[in-house]
């Protein structure tokens, strides 16, 4: 980051950005891409590529896109979402989707875009869903977006799972074949301290720069956190399978160190959800934090997470203090 090359990136005269943005469309299939400072950025002018005032996007109701980035599609783009219920997977049901798509009516906003989050709260769709998503998009003359904010993590199990040896960058590949536009977290999972990236078309991409100077989101000499972005797709890819592993390992561990209280689904890649007994759930909440344990949660449930910084030494000092309070709540 000290040493990157810089220039206006607003100008497109930052090399190391230049430099990120090739490298990430190369990499993953896409003829371009737009940095961005965050997976909401990236996501909504992705949205706003696709969509013109008074468009739809079908969407699944516990979505990134549509429940936690602040109605951005239908407040900046005056873009409809359409929710549609998720099964536990992440996956919407295909004969939901397609007659949720509307007729050309004037009663009714122009359904334009399908939208998939991989992966969705840590897991990961089915390697045929996707596939079948784009077909009945195609068939409808729609476009669909993937909110792969943890694309690699997907990949990464993906890969993992495959009965043919593959790289996780092949899997992350593969992935986004099934869509017109990606929008990638820089950081998350992959270490970068800020970025994200949007991939698409040269027209679609060319759009959603315009989109991004109308938001504010221009940026000046750039390259100096473009440079984390590269060195995180040079280095912290491959490195994903560590964090499903302690993921793996938390799991097992909580249910142990609770004495069968916490109950937990095995993870499949590096988010696990606790369930916690309601009496508990406010003091055991309290006891991780003055510990020096941060977890997020609320309503009986909490959403652990492994990643670049938690290392086995962590994990292990982390299921103590947990044992710690079950053993004097015993």
């Amino acid at each position: 980051m000290l040493n990157a090359p810089v220039g206006d990136d607003v100008y497109g005269e930052d090399p190391t950005v230049n430099a990120l943005e090739e490298k990430a469309a190369a990499m993953l299939g896409f003829e371009s891409a737009l940095y961005g400072i965050s997976g909401t950025q990236t996501n909504l002018l992705g949205l706003l590529a696709h969509c013109e005032r008074g468009h739809e996007v079908i969407v699944g109701q516990m979505a990134h896109t549509y429940r936690w980035e602040a109605g951005g599609m239908a407040v900046l783009g005056s873009i409809q979402p359409q929710p549609l219920d998720q099964r536990a997977d992440g996956t919407m049901d295909l004969a939901a989707i397609e007659a949720a798509i509307k007729p050309d009516d004037a009663h009714y906003a122009i359904t334009r875009l399908i939208a998939l989050e991989n992966t969705w709260g840590g897991k990961v769709l089915p390697t045929e869903y996707a596939p079948k998503v784009k077909a009945l998009a195609n068939a409808r003359g729609l476009a669909t977006h993937l909110d792969g904010a943890r694309l690699f993590n997907a990949a990464t199990f993906a890969a993992a799972a495959s009965p043919t040896p593959g790289t996780p960058m092949a899997s992350a590949k593969n992935i986004c074949r099934d869509f017109d536009s990606v929008s990638v977290c820089l950081s998350k999972g992959l270490g970068a301290p800020v970025g994200s990236l949007l991939l698409g078309s040269k027209p679609l991409i060319a759009k959603a720069r315009r989109m991004r100077k109308m938001l504010g989101g221009g940026m000046r000499q750039a390259g100096v956190i473009a440079a984390a972005g590269m060195y995180a797709l040079d280095h912290h890819v491959d490195r994903l399978k560590d964090d499903h592993a302690n993921a793996t390992l938390l799991a097992s561990g909580l249910v142990s160190a609770s004495r069968g209280q916490l109950k937990i689904e095995t993870p499949q890649t590096n988010i696990l959800w606790a369930e916690v007994p309601e009496p508990l759930f406010a003091p055991f909440s309290a006891h991780l934090k003055v510990n020096g344990v941060s977890v997020s949660g609320a309503y009986g449930k909490q959403r652990w997470v492994t990643h670049l910084d938690v290392s086995r030494a962590d994990i292990e000092r982390a299921l103590e203090i947990v044992s710690v309070f079950f053993r004097k709540k015993a």
